[in-house]
């Protein structure tokens, strides 16, 4: 995501307050998050701004669907348990959440992430402005165990989260990170929503991911006088399991980065579906490189190097993503074209 000018702070009125409620739509499609979705859920009942309602979208997984249904009876918030009715996947679970979701801003939090107490709140102050099309937030990761010393923080997208050389105060990006947004849901039910040619599913191990950004993108180009915005002040923490801690992880997720990125430029055009990649490859990861080489030099830190070697080895391994998935025939989408080089 790319830092524009500054959105100008907006009064808050409480007549226009009361029509931004929230839905949150959290899709899960695992047992093995189960703790991780009881927390998810938890931390929307202690909103500063509680949400009209909690859609939790069970995708294609009958056990993890009664389990929920149980579980999630009589909160303080409401909370529906529902199918996802369309493609198996992350996008087709959005799309059902959105479809069941009846609030004016429909919010998306993944299952393994916890929200701060005032997410909801500060990202309804960033919607008082009209122009604004949707809300992302900070987000922190949450290691589950020791994070390696290696892992450049340019690089905190690979596993969910807000990485170096983002705005560190309310600004217009690009796009949103799917673990935390909101979206207004009139934008959403009026499109085509998420497009599921770019979504991740649990059949295709190497992660793979876009589809956020593409209806962002897509979003814009429909209403180009309106934006998204970053509000760092909403603040999410995404768990971070230590099987993704590991340089075969980070290289194979760069790598689905890059065809993702090919495959998302044919859908929206390579102006638009590359321009924060532009400054973030030209600014943000040299000067990375060159501050990992510092830490080593003046601080002693031989890790510093590592952060250094990653941030060229991340690049490398989008970059060959990218050029593989834009030599890829026009009707080979995304997920077909990794088949074949899934993680055991």
């Amino acid at each position: 995501m790319t830092t524009e000018p500054s959105v100008s702070e907006t009064e808050m009125s409480p007549a226009v307050t009361d029509t931004l409620d929230f839905s949150v739509v959290i899709c899960a499609y695992t047992e093995r998050r189960w703790e991780a979705l009881i927390e998810a859920v938890e931390s929307l009942e202690r909103q500063t701004v509680p949400p009209r309602e909690v859609i939790v979208v069970i995708d294609h997984n009958e056990a993890l669907l009664q389990r929920a249904l149980e579980r999630f009876r009589d909160l303080s918030v409401p909370v529906a348990v529902i199918e996802n009715h369309q493609e198996r996947g992350l996008s087709g679970a959005r799309n059902s959440g959105v479809a069941a979701a009846s609030a004016a801003i429909i919010a998306f939090l993944d299952d393994d992430a916890a929200a701060d107490e005032r997410w909801l709140e500060f990202t309804r102050d960033a919607f008082l402005d009209e122009r604004v099309m949707g809300v992302g937030a900070t987000i922190d990761l949450d290691w589950q165990g020791p994070a390696p010393q290696w892992f450049p923080a340019e690089f905190n997208w690979t596993v969910g989260g807000t990485y170096r050389g983002m705005p560190t105060s309310r600004a217009p990006v690009r796009n949103l990170i799917g673990a935390a947004m909101a979206i207004r849901g009139s934008l959403l039910k009026g499109s085509e929503g998420f497009r599921s040619v770019l979504g991740r599913t649990d059949a295709v191990k190497l992660p793979l991911g876009g589809e956020e950004t593409e209806l962002c993108i897509r979003l814009k180009q429909r209403h180009p006088a309106n934006h998204f915005v970053y509000e760092p002040r909403a603040n999410v923490k995404h768990k971070v399991t230590l099987d993704r801690a590991t340089w075969r992880y980070f290289t194979r997720r760069c790598y689905a980065e890059g065809l993702s990125k090919a495959h998302m430029s044919r859908l929206v055009g390579k102006q638009d579906g590359l321009s924060s990649e532009r400054a973030y490859v030209l600014q943000a990861l040299p000067s990375g490189v060159l501050r990992g080489v510092r830490d080593t030099v003046f601080k002693r830190d031989l890790h510093g190097l590592g952060r250094s070697a990653a941030i060229v080895l991340g690049l490398l391994a989008t970059a060959t993503g990218f050029l593989v998935g834009s030599k890829a025939p026009k009707n080979t989408t995304t997920t077909t074209t990794t088949a074949a080089t899934t993680v055991p």
